[in-house]
């Protein structure tokens, strides 16, 4: 659907159409600037566009597909540029990223955004109330305008992110056993706004030397040179979070390993524990049953066994039971088990 729309002239707004047909119409009765802003457009609704301003097939497709690489790509006097907006939602402590795919012809920008990490109304107000003699430049000035907003936008996310990084090294030394989800959660958003940052530098050289030679103002190549500085120094903070990160995940490691030790250490200790309480019972018990078992012998009162008759068989079974209890008990001594 269309977001906003207009025509500028010598740097003013002079037209604000409402619909595609208007806007086709307003493009050619004025000869000045257009500028349209889409969002989540249908199909039917960009091939209208892409009609209307011959857009290349290529483009195109990349503009209704997601997921696109931050690119720059010139497909004869259409620029089109991919761009990966980010913003970080504090109530989640997450960070969601976007498109925006920018097509900067003779006379016209057409602007798709994708998803609701970065908004262009902002670019609109600077340029129009601030910086309207930047506007005059054309087309590049609100290309340069786009690509600013964008980066400008990254530094929130990076505050974001670096206090996420924070907490999370606090709860990897405070023990806490669920930050490895959290761990891999913050890392796979950084790759993905690495991704998002990386080629910005790239793109940005590659459009200032587009602009050298269509000739392009030399003052706006200084705005576009302080872009790609900003660009450069926010890869190396986002390069500099994925090393942290790393080397947190490797403690966290050690310390869920060490952790992991300490338990089976103490598990085994009570499984060595145990073991010897049952040492301990399983050799009283023995050295009990020995004399159980020679009374059980001597008590059974059969008239045929030669010990009950005997003077010394009473004595005889009492030593009896005496020595094999003290026998068995050396032996478990000497074995541990007592």
């Amino acid at each position: 659907m269309i977001v906003n729309s207009a025509i500028y002239v010598d740097g003013r707004r002079v037209a604000e159409p409402s619909s595609l047909q208007e806007f086709y119409e307003a493009t050619r009765a004025h000869q000045g600037l257009a500028w349209l802003g889409l969002y989540e457009p249908t199909e039917e609704e960009f091939s209208s566009v892409a009609k209307e301003f011959g857009l290349h097939p290529l483009s195109v497709e990349g503009a209704i597909k997601t997921h696109e690489r931050p690119k720059i790509e010139r497909y004869g006097e259409t620029l089109f540029v991919v761009l990966i907006p980010a913003r970080y939602i504090e109530e989640s402590e997450t960070v969601e990223f976007g498109e925006i795919h920018a097509f900067v012809g003779a006379d016209f920008v057409v602007t798709v955004r994708q998803g609701k990490a970065s908004t262009l109304d902002g670019v609109r107000r600077r340029l129009e109330e601030s910086m309207p003699e930047l506007l005059r430049h054309g087309l590049e000035a609100i290309l340069y305008a786009i690509l600013d907003q964008v980066v400008n936008d990254y530094e929130p996310v990076v505050d974001g992110v670096r206090n996420d990084i924070d907490e999370i090294e606090t709860e990897v030394f405070s023990g806490n056993a669920g930050v490895s989800r959290r761990i891999y959660q913050l890392a796979r958003e950084i790759i993905e706004f690495q991704r998002a940052v990386q080629p910005l530098s790239e793109m940005l050289s590659a459009l200032r030397a587009d602009s050298e030679e269509h000739g392009v103002d030399p003052n706006l190549q200084r705005y576009l040179r302080d872009v790609q500085d900003h660009s450069i120094r926010l890869t190396e903070r986002v390069e500099s979070f994925r090393e942290i990160l790393q080397n947190i995940l490797s403690v966290n490691l050690t310390l869920v390993g060490l952790q992991q030790n300490e338990e089976v250490k103490a598990q085994s200790q009570v499984a060595i524990e145990q073991n010897d309480q049952v040492k301990r019972i399983s050799a009283w018990a023995a050295i009990l049953f020995a004399p159980t078992l020679v009374g059980t012998v001597y008590g059974m009162n059969f008239d045929y066994m030669p010990e009950l008759h005997w003077t010394f068989g009473y004595p005889f079974a009492l030593m009896l039971m005496l020595a094999v209890s003290v026998s068995l008990y050396v032996v478990f001594k000497r074995r541990g088990w007592l």
